[in-house]
């Protein structure tokens, strides 16, 4: 799960994102595209938007960072920091238990 609050006072849409996955085992990857999930969310000052996302990892866990790009309503584009946060993988339960 994933929100993105808007703390200042311009509305601002998010037209990209950009990540970068590292697994347990040492394996990075890069995501790229366009807005997130699909969307292109316009926030207002103080409004939310949350999406739900996943990424496959090559082992149990790993982390994840990035960013996103915004543009303003006047036309002034800016990238938002995504902070390190940690993915852990869960397991799905044995089919035969």
């Amino acid at each position: 799960s994933v929100r993105i609050e808007n703390v200042s006072q311009e509305t601002a849409q998010l037209v990209s994102r950009r990540g970068l996955i590292h697994d347990s085992v040492g394996r990075d990857t890069e995501v790229e595209g366009e807005g997130v999930v699909g969307e292109q969310p316009v926030l207002a000052p103080g409004r939310v938007h949350e999406y739900q996302s996943f990424c496959v990892l090559q082992s149990g866990s790993g982390h994840m960072d990035g960013s996103y790009r915004f543009v303003r309503a006047d036309g002034i584009a800016f990238e938002a920091q995504i902070p390190r946060f940690i993915l852990d993988a869960e397991q799905a339960p044995d089919a035969a238990s």
